[in-house]
């Protein structure tokens, strides 16, 4: 009587583990975004070493004695009478400081927009806007006020004021990354920059400044066709 063997059984294979759904608030995504927006070492190098500048100026204003920070701040000052006696030291120590110190927004925009518009232009030009832009702005507002102190409009005193600080180059970088941006995301950020200058021209709570806005944002949207033509793709 012949005898039936039990063919033998095929393995099977483990069941995959089931897939949990990766959550939208995942450290690993908040720390991708995070790179892309803030600035690193190597990919926005200009703007990481100059905002570790003024991270350390912002602290020293925030921790060390107070008539030392104010004697450099005066030093630093860009009025009429510095540009006048110094002008290349005091247009660069200026910038050197965030007026406001560690709870100026001035300070978040300048890591974020330098940022975004290094990684599109690279650190040269980037510079290079935000220094032009510095500079100009100083100048178109200071440059009149030592004009009518010696056409005798304006009082002698007004040659020798506080005026220091990152937000004209701030400004001017803003203007530059809205022309790059793609649309509507270049007109919005070029939106809100418009409501600022308007904000601060209908205060006119410091008329130097608020003149100086606006010049410098326009003067980083002059700059956008000189590098959007070198940039290989609008993010």
């Amino acid at each position: 009587m012949p005898v039936c063997l039990p063919s033998p059984r095929e393995p099977v294979a483990p069941a995959p583990p089931e897939r949990l759904p990766r959550s939208r608030f995942a450290p690993a995504r908040w720390a991708g975004w995070l790179r892309r927006i803030l600035p690193t070492p190597t990919g926005t190098p200009f703007t990481f070493v100059y905002g570790l500048v003024l991270l350390g100026t912002a602290l020293f204003a925030e921790l060390g004695d107070e008539a030392t920070v104010n004697q450099l701040l005066r030093d630093s000052s860009t009025d009429a009478a510095h540009l006048a006696d110094q002008p290349l030291v005091v247009l660069v120590a200026s910038a050197l400081w965030v007026a406001g110190g560690l709870y100026s927004l001035y300070g978040l925009f300048f890591a974020v927009v330098l940022s975004s518009l290094e990684r599109r232009t690279g650190p040269a030009r980037t510079a290079g806007v935000f220094l032009l832009g510095h500079v100009l702005a100083t100048l178109a507002t200071e440059l009149p006020v030592a004009g009518a102190v010696a056409a005798g409009r304006l009082p002698e005193a007004s040659l020798h004021r506080l005026d220091y600080g990152i937000s004209f180059g701030v400004m001017a970088s803003v203007g530059a990354l809205s022309v790059l941006l793609r649309r509507p995301v270049g007109w919005a950020l070029l939106a809100f920059a418009a409501l600022l200058c308007a904000q601060d021209l209908i205060e006119f709570a410091d008329p130097l400044a608020s003149w100086g806005h606006p010049i410098a944002l326009l003067t980083g949207m002059a700059c956008g066709p000189f590098i959007r033509d070198r940039v290989p793709g609008r993010g």
